[in-house]
């Protein structure tokens, strides 16, 4: 069976419209797929700095990667299928979701620098990101900043491919947001049935 990690940063938990479109993902995925969601809010993350940097530095310059410290990491670069659901904030998404992209970007584990380059070393196929923005972003705008973030981070970890389902101008008067969340949510489910 294969693997899909779910990373829920849907920081207004059940009155999060982003929970929407991940629930409509996640009723067309097929069953081939064992999901493991992670709810970020309750994952206890930390920026590395201080004491727990430095510990976590040395274990990877003595090559200890089987520290309980990289559990997270293991698992999503031991993923077949990777789901992020995050709103759109502050330009981008919650820095909840920076920090675990920030603990698991461990050297050997999801990446590694060779002497022609860098390679990702995560065995999944694609990382889907499904997100709502309370404006309207035409893609390549450079006030959202979460979609090009995660498509550098496809290439960086060493998925195949990249997809990004959002739903825009849920706030925006005069808009049809209610359209604009349904169509996404179609759209999710959609992606979910050729995964």
């Amino acid at each position: 069976m294969k693997t899909a990690l779910y990373l829920d940063c849907c920081i207004r938990a059940r009155q999060s419209r982003t929970r929407e479109v991940s629930d409509a993902f996640f009723s067309a995925l097929s069953g081939e797929y064992h999901v493991i969601r992670l709810d970020l809010t309750r994952e206890n993350l930390q920026p590395l700095m201080g004491k727990r940097f430095e510990q976590r530095e040395s274990l990877i310059k003595n090559g200890n990667l089987s520290d309980s410290c990289f559990a997270r990491a293991h698992q999503f670069a031991g993923a077949d299928l990777v789901i992020i659901a995050a709103p759109f904030w502050d330009l981008s998404f919650p820095a909840l979701l920076k920090l675990y992209f920030e603990d698991i970007s461990v050297e050997g584990i999801t990446f590694r620098e060779t002497a022609t380059g860098h390679q990702g070393l995560c065995r999944g196929t694609h990382l889907v990101f499904l997100t709502t923005r309370g404006g309207l972003y035409a893609p390549g705008d450079p006030m959202e900043q979460g979609t090009p973030y995660l498509a550098a981070l496809q290439k960086f970890y060493g998925f195949d491919s990249f997809s990004c389902i959002a739903a825009d101008g849920l706030d925006v008067q005069g808009y049809d947001g209610t359209g604009a969340l349904h169509r996404a949510c179609a759209q999710a489910a959609e992606l979910a049935k050729t995964l």
